[in-house]
């Protein structure tokens, strides 16, 4: 000790004594000795300070300070819905659900249906875990139906299987057995044009952008204005697939009771779609075509025998499209 006390007087006087340049950085008053063993023991010992008294604390709050430095997304089993909100991009309802850590989901009301299939669904998972998703759905699916009816349904899930993969930190297909593959084939579709050159000009284009599969939409609006194409095709207007709120209307009258059928020369119009664009694509892409129009089975059967020489999907496309 008395000599600890000599140096420190010594080093005081030596300090006073200099001319001290205020560019240096000072040097410190006690330089401890490089000890690894002492310093060992000190850090045990401030473990033991600081475990001792954590023994004090109640269980919650040694617990939170013992985790405070674990890297983790989100407490999956307190995660909680908060709220659901929409924003309309065109005509696609975007949903998002809101959780009490600060983590979201996204979702869709699919093709474009109105958002309050998705809105009307919002008191019912309020306050729910969203990583309870098969109870949540449960809850939830009698209030999905048939196409865009279902778009509130499926999109709300959507946005839970978004919500469980962040929460736990893992893409969703770990949740769903983990990766089968690592790219996945996806066809394109092709925006309807009038004009069966341009539409194959269109067709052609998706090619060189590198897809190998297309779909492309022929329906009988295409030639609707064409004398002797239809028959009994005067009472039904614009003959709009969709988009249209009138329960009178085409697009909400059942395909078989529209009683529209297609005629040879209609059959002839239509299939020149497909021709033009084999012709353009060649026969090694697979080619589906979708949308035909509101009618019967008969008619049906007429068109994907009238396809069947261009090797179209038609044929299994047209029996979703009579329901």
């Amino acid at each position: 000790m008395k000599k600890n006390t000599e140096y420190l007087q010594q080093r005081f006087q030596d300090e006073k004594n200099a001319k001290i340049n205020p560019t240096e950085k000072p040097q410190p008053l006690f330089e401890e000795p490089k000890n690894e063993r002492r310093s060992f023991f000190k850090k045990a010992v401030l473990g033991g300070i600081s475990l001792g008294g954590m023994m004090s604390l109640p269980m919650e709050d040694t617990l939170a300070h013992t985790t405070s430095k674990v890297n983790r997304l989100s407490n999956p089993s307190d995660l909680k819905i908060t709220d659901m909100r929409i924003a309309q991009y065109g005509n696609v309802p975007l949903l998002k659900i809101y959780t009490n850590q600060g983590i979201h989901g996204l979702g869709d009301v699919r093709d474009g249906a109105d958002k309050r299939y998705a809105l009307m669904l919002k008191s019912r998972i309020l306050g729910e875990n969203p990583c309870n998703i098969e109870k949540i759905f449960k809850s939830i699916e009698q209030f999905g139906w048939h196409g865009r009816q279902g778009g509130g349904v499926s999109g709300v899930e959507m946005a839970l299987w978004d919500l469980a993969g962040k929460a736990y930190g893992v893409p969703l297909y770990q949740l769903l057995g983990g990766k089968f593959r690592d790219k996945v084939r996806i066809y394109v579709d092709t925006p309807t044009v009038r004009d069966p050159d341009e539409f194959a000009n269109k067709m052609k284009s998706r090619v060189d952008m590198g897809y190998t599969m297309l779909k492309m939409d022929i329906g009988i609006g295409l030639i609707k204005d064409q004398k002797d194409t239809l028959t009994n095709k005067s009472p039904w207007g614009p003959m709009r697939g969709w988009s249209d709120t009138d329960v009178m209307s085409y697009t909400q009258t059942p395909h078989q009771f529209t009683h529209v059928q297609i005629t040879p020369k209609g059959l002839e119009k239509m299939v020149e779609y497909a021709a033009k664009a084999r012709e353009k694509v060649g026969f090694e892409i697979p080619l589906a075509i979708d949308h035909f129009g509101h009618m019967g089975y008969n008619e049906m059967i007429k068109l994907a025998n009238a396809f069947e020489p261009y090797n179209s999907l038609a044929k299994y496309r047209t029996v979703e499209a009579c329901y």
